[in-house]
């Protein structure tokens, strides 16, 4: 296969150096909320473009911020004062000929179903406000779409790797506990915004947990403190049943509260998203797109969420690259770790990158041993990315 390169690293795997950082933001975090629903809203827009021209048409939803807004927190249940605000921005397709595309609309529909899809206490009627920045895109860019064959509509890069570490998976796996259902149905007063950082220190891992409680559950500051005590006993419980790698674990939460200073020194929200008064998000600053942010790891430069899923290789090598390593890693005996890169040239066809690297540890034998099995999967991959780009479209990669 041309331009593939295969090499062997001459390093320690992610877990077996002494130190590594891992944090997971929740699904009420303000910048999950803008992948989720940037990425909603290229979902519902290709839907509409198959379903008036057949395919998919130019759109990136990828610029989009939300601004928090004002809450007055009390206990017992406060209010919302002003309303955040999300600015959907960027690119779409607004009319082919004299077809137009309701755009606008389709954008807002899909942030507010998003919304009561994932936020139990956000009403996005009365807590949001909207404004639609969206418009048309260069001729060149557009071009793109109206060839037979579409290229790719940027010159950019892409890395994923695999195995997760056991530190990834249980940052990941402790943030999707405390949002469970389960989880939420013990503890309702829990927000959505939990944020999880977990640092290890040879087999000691360190969990710090930010999630705030819901002021209409919370009677008081006695009554705040004694829920607080109960969540962090049953995060305790969790990741004790998950501790076969590591030797200890100590679990931290919400740092700076602070007793005797009443609503002002606990972490209480309206809607259970921190949005609402404190801190705004952007598409880009969440999770990678296999859910975690390793800072022990190469990273794409690219922001998944909201790319349209035909051309922009920021969403399809990001996604592709994780997808690829996996396979490798599975399939290929005495790998201890793999990283895949891939870097497009605009214009030039997806199935063809102008480079695949694929970067391997190796436990024993040697890489120019695994070198056809590896090319074989990675030549296997990018024959039939097309079928990877349907499962783009129909939204049945998870990517936050």
């Amino acid at each position: 296969m041309q331009n593939l390169v295969v090499e062997e690293l001459k390093q320690l795997p992610v877990y077996e150096q002494r130190i590594e950082i891992v944090e997971r933001k929740g699904i009420g975090h303000p910048d999950t909320i803008c992948d989720g629903i940037a990425n909603s809203i290229s979902l519902s827009l290709c839907r509409e473009y198959m379903k008036k021209f057949g395919r998919i048409l130019h759109h990136n939803i990828d610029k989009s911020l939300l601004s928090a807004g004002e809450a007055e927190i009390k206990f017992g249940g406060g209010v919302i004062k002003k309303p955040m605000l999300l600015v959907i921005g960027d690119r779409a397709t607004y009319r082919v000929g004299r077809t137009e595309i309701p755009v606008d609309s389709i954008a807002v529909k899909a942030a507010k179903e998003w919304i009561k899809e994932n936020l139990r206490f956000v009403d996005p009627d009365a807590h949001m406000k909207f404004q639609v920045e969206l418009k048309e895109g260069s001729p060149a860019l557009t071009s793109i779409f109206k060839k037979e064959k579409i290229g790719a509509n940027d010159t950019s890069a892409a890395v994923g790797y695999a195995p997760l570490t056991p530190t990834e998976k249980i940052t990941y796996e402790i943030e999707s506990f405390l949002n469970s259902k389960k989880f939420k149905k013990e503890f309702p007063e829990s927000g959505e915004d939990a944020k999880v950082m977990v640092s290890r220190v040879d087999d000691s891992l360190s969990v710090t947990i930010a999630m705030p409680l819901i002021d209409r559950f919370i009677k008081s500051e006695e009554d705040y403190f004694r829920k607080k005590e109960e969540i962090v006993e049953s995060a305790k419980e969790f990741l004790d049943s998950r501790l076969e790698n590591f030797k200890n674990v100590s679990v931290d939460y919400n740092m700076l509260d602070e007793r005797g200073k009443g609503v002002d020194g606990v972490y209480l929200t309206v809607t259970g998203t921190c949005a609402e008064s404190a801190d705004s998000g952007q598409v880009g600053r969440g999770n990678r797109v296999n859910g975690v942010i390793s800072l022990n790891r190469p990273a794409s430069e690219e922001a998944a969420a909201g790319k349209n899923p035909v051309s922009h290789v920021g969403k399809i090598y990001n996604l592709l690259s994780f997808r690829v390593a996996e396979d490798i890693y599975n399939s290929v005996n005495d790998l201890k770790e793999v990283y895949v890169w891939f870097l497009s040239q605009i214009g030039k066809p997806i199935e063809s990158p102008k480079l695949t690297s694929v970067q391997a540890v190796v436990a024993k034998g040697t890489l120019s041993s695994m070198k056809n099995d590896i090319e074989n999967i990675v030549e296997s991959y990018l024959e039939k990315i097309n079928d990877f780009v349907e499962e783009l479209i129909k939204g049945k990669v998870k990517i936050y």
